[in-house]
This record gives C-alpha cells, structure tokens and sequence, in this order.
C-alpha cells in the first residue's frame, strides 16, 4: 500500500505578506438574510439540483476575507531575531494550549482580516453581531471570540506597557503584542452568546474560560517563527495560502471543503463523491475536495487527532477517497461545540484557504445536552443559518443529503424515505460503542483498515484486564 505521504500534500515556502493595519471598529453591522450564490464556471452544464440563488460568486479560487491573506509570521532572518530581544524585556504572558491554538490560527490567515487577538470592539461584535464591520465598510463573518484571558496579577504587571510577551508552557518567546488594550472579561456574557446556554459541563468552557483571568487583552499579534506542534503531525498542517498554492497546482475550478473531528466512515465518503458528481454535473472540469479534519482542542470522548490521520490513510490507501482530487490537510482551531454559531467560524476560515463550496451536515460543531438528554442545539439550525450568515454570501453551501445503511444493499446511501425499514442509522455514539466492544459495523459501513484503526485505538485506551476479554477482530 502507498504511504500516508503520497497523500497529503507537504509544505512549502509562502511568501509573508503584511498584515493589514489594524482599523477600530466602531459600527457593528447586522445585515439582513443573504441569499446563497451560485458560481458557475464559463461553460455551465445543467444546474445543480440543489438550492442555490443566481450566480454571482467567482469562480477562480476565493477571495479571502478582506481581499487579502493575513500573514503574522516573521520572516526569518534579522526581524525574527529582534523580536525574540524585544520579547526578554516585555512582560510575560504564558499562553495554554488552546490560547497556543488561536496563535496559531491567528498567525496563518484563517481569521483573516483579523491581525490578532480582539480589542473590545471586536470582541462585543463578534458576540453581538456574529460579524466585523471593516474600515471600508464591508462586512466579513466573525462568529467566535479570538481572545486572549488575563488575571489580575498579569493587568497590574503590564501596567502602562504597550506590548508584551507571549510564551509557551516552557517559557520560550512565541509573539509579541503589541498596541495592547485591556478589557473586562464579562465569563457569562461570552458564555451566553457563545453556546446559547450557561449550563454547566460545556466542554471548551470548563478548558478554557471557566478559570480564566477576569481581563482580555487584544492587540496586534507578531509571531517569532511558525508554530510547531513536533507531533510527526506538523507536515500535514498547511497554512491557507499553501492550501491556495496546491489548488492552483492542480487547476482546480472548484474546491469544496468538508471538516470532520470523527474518523471517516463510507457514508461520509458518499457524500463527498456526490457533492464531487454533482460539481461535475454543473460544469465544472476538476473540482478538489478539502478534506480537513479539526486539529485543536476536542472534547476528551473524541479520538485524538493522531489515530483519526491513522484511520483516513486508510480510508484513501483503500480507495474510498481518490487521492488525486482530495487534499487531506489539519485545521489547527480549537473546537467549541457552539453548534450554529461555530459552524460559521468554521465555513468562514474555508474561505481564507480557498474553498467556494462547504458541506454541511446534521446538527454541525453540535453535541448532546451537558445536563439533558437531548441535543443542545436543532439539527436542521447550522444549514439554516449558513444560508444567511452575514459575510457567507460568496460561499456556497451544500446541505448534506441524509446517508444510512441500506440493509438490502449492504452499503452506505442516500436515505429513501419510502422505504424506511431498509435502512439502519449508525451514530458516532453507536460507532463509538462497537469500536470499543471490538464489535464489527455491518460490512460496506466502514473500509476495514479504517475500521481496524478505529478498534486499536479503543484497545489502547482500555485498561489491561478489558483487553484480556476481547477477541481479536479479524482483518
């Protein structure tokens, strides 16, 4: 079989561009519905079967938001080996993993036009508004905070300072920020705003915010050198404009982006090659697939992001996925599980990497209720409010089709709802279930290596004496 590195796409060298200058944002903007666009290529086929408004959208690879990438990295050489003397006599802020994250995020481009962490104006937007209102008045989509908690040790020691520190977990100099502001940290707001709820037990809360300083500090954001997690993951992590340049590699006229933060099962794989049949149908000539798994924080029942790289190796080594119009890449974001909030951050840093197309499926960056037996969140919310999200109207939204197993096929397809009982619904809870139990899905749910991959991670995870009880699972 080939190897994981025939697949994915390695780095190369992007030029840095400037950051833009940063522009207070006094005016928020909420915009009425916007309807979605369709882009056509010049010699359209028949349209789509889908729902989409008449075309107005480029069809060369998107333009990111604010008409240009932003780049926060230093470029090597004397500015990196100054800021790195700048950063000893700053002070200092150590930033935990997530807070590492956002740098990270922040410093490719996928905030774009976002030049670091956000200023009040920003933030009270981006809650209130799920949009930022620009200095030449346009409108891009902003739906989670970007922010950056200080205590009230951190505020006294920074005093009147205008730029400081940021360090890693080893105190090693990672940022700096500068033209710093101080704002009040309101938790509940954020909370609030955020999930749509103050339950108690929301994942990235309890990480992140619940015992955080009681101050953000935004300001604009310089980073020393790019961030590495040294995982044997970082090859894989391709910034947006790497992703833009391996597009334009491989002539694409359409790239169509899917996230996942699960191991990728054959209804997945369905819906890819449908969405990829139907672009066809459309006119394109060489739509490419983003297949981009979530590579921050996740909740502690998800499988960790080294053993869901494992599973989709397989998956394409299998043939599920045709290696030669998908580009498999990590997204270095956090996850919220904000449900139709999230949902937009997530389509809105597709645009910055290029994608004009975004599936999107049942209940989106949802999960069940942390104190009711029920979801959080309306499955149906995250398609809706894609469908008129302030600053999403360039990107065109694909809802997914409803896939099940069909028990008369013995594989993965469309749902048809005039036969029912043909068909059995498989949830990641019920996946989650058989992997551990060693436990095989019906054959044509799952490609075996993927599947294999999937119960060797249970397996590792388990305690001794419960692996002593299994039966090996067939290959």
């Amino acid at each position: 079989m080939a190897s994981m590195t025939a697949f994915f796409v390695a780095r190369s060298p992007i030029p840095a561009s400037n950051p833009p200058a940063h522009n207070p944002i006094y005016q928020p903007l909420l915009p009425g519905s916007l309807r979605l666009r369709r882009c056509l290529p010049p010699t359209a086929a028949a349209p789509l079967r889908a729902t989409f408004a008449p075309a107005a959208a480029s069809c060369s690879l998107i333009e990111p938001d604010g008409g240009r990438l932003v780049d926060l990295v230093a470029p090597n050489g004397p500015a990196r080996d100054t800021l790195r003397r700048e950063a000893a006599r700053c002070p200092q802020i150590r930033l935990s993993r997530i807070d590492l994250e956002w740098v990270h995020v922040l410093s490719e481009g996928w905030a774009s036009p976002l030049g670091g962490f956000m200023r009040e104006a920003e933030f009270l937007q981006t809650l209130h508004f799920n949009c930022l209102r620009l200095g030449d008045g346009s409108v891009v989509n902003m739906s989670v905070p970007i922010v950056l908690a200080i205590d009230d040790a951190q505020k006294k020691a920074i005093g009147d300072r205008r730029r400081v520190a940021l360090v890693d977990a080893r105190d090693r100099p990672v940022a700096i920020l500068s033209d710093i502001e101080i704002y009040k940290h309101n938790k509940e707001e954020r909370i609030a705003r955020t999930w749509g709820t103050t339950a108690p037990g929301l994942p990235y809360v309890q990480e992140a915010i619940a015992k955080a300083g009681n101050w953000l500090i935004g300001g604009d954001l310089e980073v020393i050198e790019r961030i590495k997690y040294n995982d044997g993951l970082d090859q894989y992590r391709l910034s947006p404009g790497e992703l833009r340049a391996e597009f334009a590699r491989r002539n694409a006229d359409a790239v169509f982006a899917f996230q996942l933060r699960n191991p990728v099962h054959n209804g997945h794989a369905l819906l890819m090659t449908d969405t990829r049949r139907r672009l066809l149908e459309m006119g394109y000539k060489n739509p490419v697939l983003l297949l981009h798994p979530l590579g921050g924080y996740t909740k502690a029942d998800d499988v960790p992001l080294c053993w869901r790289m494992k599973q989709h190796e397989k998956v394409l080594e299998d043939g599920v996925l045709n290696p030669e119009t998908t580009v498999v890449a990590i997204f270095p974001s956090p996850m919220h599980y904000a449900g139709p909030t999230e949902v937009q951050w997530h389509a809105k840093s597709r645009i910055n990497a290029g994608a004009n197309f975004y599936i999107v499926g049942r209940d989106p960056a949802g999960m069940s209720h942390p104190v009711e037996k029920r979801d959080l969140y309306d499955a149906d919310h995250g398609k809706k409010v894609l469908s008129m999200a302030p600053g999403l109207q360039k990107l065109n939204i694909l809802p997914f089709k409803v896939a099940a197993y069909d028990k008369t096929q013995k594989k993965m397809a469309f749902f048809d709802p005039s036969r029912p009982d043909d068909f059995l619904f498989i949830s990641g809870t019920k996946m989650r279930t058989l992997a551990k139990n060693r436990e095989n899905p019906p054959d044509g749910f799952m490609c075996p290596g993927g599947w294999k991959v999937l119960v060797d991670y249970y397996d590792s995870v388990a305690p001794p004496e419960a692996n002593k009880l299994r039966e090996p699972v067939p290959v």
